[in-house]
């Protein structure tokens, strides 16, 4: 199970599910936090704005956090969940997360999974950026891009709800 949420709802998130794994991606000036429960090698930090371009003092995402992003995904045994959380819960957290499903679900439809997406969280709006580059890692060839595109951006919020994807084939 991967459970997506933003960041002040993390830990009793990783308490209730009794989560293996985290995956963090804050900006710079937000200081990653530790989990109780979670291994130092299995909680990912990554760290950028949730921009979709350069920018003048921002950070933006880079083929390396993606591939960091990717790799740490493929290690996850997938026995117990995933918590994945950004600030909010909107943009990067559920870039990783269909990230995910896309690497999970190989065989599956980009579309259907941004679907599944959009139905999972409302106002889910995941990171262009960080799609894009992991587009280009699992040779998607641009139909993730594509498939969030054609979700939208999501209903306007300050906070996402948190929600879970079945991360099974």
């Amino acid at each position: 199970m991967i459970i997506v949420c933003p960041l002040n709802k993390a830990q009793p998130l990783v308490d209730q599910h009794r989560a293996s794994h985290v995956v963090s991606l804050l900006g710079p000036d937000t200081p990653h936090r530790s989990f109780s429960g979670i291994m130092p090698e299995k909680h990912l930090k990554l760290t950028f704005h949730d921009i979709v371009q350069s920018a003048d003092g921002l950070t933006a995402p880079r083929a390396a956090d993606a591939e960091r992003l990717v790799d740490f995904l493929r290690a996850w045994d997938r026995e117990k969940p995933m918590l994945i959380h950004c600030w909010a819960g909107i943009s990067r957290s559920t870039a990783a997360a269909f990230t995910a499903m896309c690497l999970f679900k190989p065989n599956a439809s980009e579309d259907d999974l941004a679907w599944q997406l959009r139905e999972a969280s409302p106002s889910a709006t995941p990171n262009r950026l960080i799609v894009g580059l992991t587009d280009q890692l699992l040779g998607r060839q641009g139909r993730m891009l594509r498939a969030i595109e054609a979700i939208g951006r999501g209903a306007d919020a300050f906070e996402g709800m948190p929600f879970m994807l079945d991360p099974r084939d």
